[in-house]
């Protein structure tokens, strides 16, 4: 297990997604987040259907919400 370390000052939010049911999934999740302006990192589990995101500000909750359905899934809303 690989530990992160999170810049003073970023923030980090946990949201809902559904249809993800393998690391595939995570893969195109992830992808589609890490494109938007700020973000730092992501993991997406598909086993909980959690996705954490660390950012240096807060996200548009849309911006993440196109991102999701850009990947093509269901953002549900914050965890």
């Amino acid at each position: 297990m690989t530990a992160q370390t999170e810049t003073p000052g970023s923030v980090t939010t946990v949201y809902k997604v559904s249809g993800m049911s393998c690391g595939h999934c995570e893969g195109a999740i992830s992808g589609e987040i890490s494109e938007i302006a700020g973000v730092s990192a992501v993991t997406a589990v598909a086993s909980t259907g959690e996705v954490t995101v660390v950012s240096a500000a807060p996200l548009d909750d849309e911006a993440v919400r196109a991102a999701v359905d850009e990947a093509g899934y269901e953002l549900v809303g914050k965890a």
